[in-house]
């Protein structure tokens, strides 16, 4: 399938999901304006954004299509999807499903707007020699595209675990997440040509999020998500996505805290560290966020409709 990218070195940085309603007078104006859609307003402030909804079935093609439609002033902006958890978490699919998964990922490749497809394995899915098995297994079906995969347990760090990553040219999500038994903690691994970045957030789950599987089983969406990056960790991440900038032709980095729109502030921060400018940022985040936000982004002003750029960075006093 035809492949194309944003630029050389590039490094895009965006969130996980945008349809969440909990972000409406947050990241979001309400009531919104005429002609308004989420993913083509994050598209002025963002550059990528990593398609949830694909995880708990495949795409209606007529979705990416309109989503491919609302980007278009934006041409940096690339989507990654996650791949349907019927292969990652149920090992449950047959011919039909996997003909409907490439069908529903179809108009973001024709687009040249598929920056790649994402596998996310639960944490009990551990480095073993059966487990490895399966792993290739999905690759081959999913040869077309590039791949990146998360795994939530530590056990994938091992050098045959990732020779395998190198060996079938996936990627390797570099994962941000509550510590617990055997836990995936911070790297900065490269195993393709696309390094791949995930923050999930730091505050141990209660109802709203499961470790085990890595998935929303009950609660308030956004709930197990809440949680805002400080400047010192995300200066931790910096130094990390740096090491990726330097070898890796393509870099994706997703926040995924969603939680109180902290995914957004959180993007937009890493932008400004990142390209070393200051970036626009939604005027409602803005009058949420604004101590959080100062001195990372534009001040409040009056922007055209699609301004995705920003100022070269200010030095900021400490």
């Amino acid at each position: 399938m035809p492949r194309t990218s944003p630029t050389l070195h590039s490094t895009l940085i965006g969130t996980a999901g945008w349809a969440y309603p909990h972000w409406n007078r947050t990241v979001y104006p309400r009531p919104h304006p005429p002609g308004f859609h989420p993913v083509g307003y994050l598209s002025r402030y963002l550059e990528a954004v990593e398609i949830n909804t694909s995880f708990y079935s495949p795409l209606r093609p007529e979705l990416p299509r309109l989503w491919v439609q609302q980007v278009k002033e934006n041409d940096r902006f690339r989507f990654t999807a996650k791949v349907p958890r019927a292969f990652t978490h149920e090992r449950s699919y047959d011919n039909s499903l996997i003909e409907l998964t490439h069908e529903g990922f179809r108009p973001l490749v024709d687009a040249g707007r598929l920056g790649c497809l994402l596998l996310q394995f639960p944490w009990s899915f551990r480095f073993t020699p059966e487990n490895r098995e399966y792993f290739i297994k999905l690759r081959r079906l999913f040869h077309a595209y590039p791949l990146v995969a998360e795994m939530r347990h530590s056990s994938w760090m091992s050098d045959e675990a990732l020779g395998t990553f190198m060996d079938y040219h996936v990627g390797f999500a570099n994962i941000d997440q509550p510590q617990y038994v055997k836990s995936m903690p911070p790297t900065a691994f490269l195993t393709s040509s696309i390094g791949y970045v995930r923050l999930h957030g730091r505050s141990r789950p209660k109802d709203g999020v499961s470790p085990l599987v890595g998935m929303r089983v009950t609660g308030e969406q956004g709930a197990g998500y809440d949680y805002l990056y400080s400047a010192v960790e995300l200066a931790e991440w910096k130094q990390r996505i740096d090491r990726l900038r330097s070898f890796s032709p393509e870099v994706y980095v997703i926040a995924n805290n969603d939680g109180g729109g902290k995914s957004v502030v959180n993007a937009l921060q890493l932008r400004a560290l990142v390209e070393n400018r200051d970036p626009a940022a939604p005027p409602e985040l803005l009058r949420h966020y604004g101590p959080e936000l100062r001195g990372y982004t534009e001040p409040p002003r009056q922007e055209s409709l699609f301004e995705t750029g920003g100022k070269p960075r200010r030095d900021v006093a400490a």
